[in-house]
């Protein structure tokens, strides 16, 4: 699927796929991109992956946030 020179792993690969894989289509201002390797990658960090298991967001936690006084 991938169209690039260095080719990105799988959609089953561990979390590095949404590193290394490519934007296809991006939509902003729906909240999600669409993945060279068939995922669809959420802006709150979720993920679909292409044969439908869900990855769900994978925030930090608030106290290690840091607060702007």
């Amino acid at each position: 699927m991938c169209v690039h020179r260095s080719s990105c792993p799988s959609a089953d690969a561990p979390a590095a796929h949404v590193v290394a894989a490519h934007v296809v289509a991006a939509h902003p201002e729906q909240g999600w991109s669409l993945m060279c390797d068939g995922t669809i990658a959420f802006d709150d960090t979720g993920e679909l992956l292409p044969d439908g298991r869900v990855v769900a967001p994978h925030r930090a936690p608030t106290e290690r946030l840091t607060i702007a006084a």
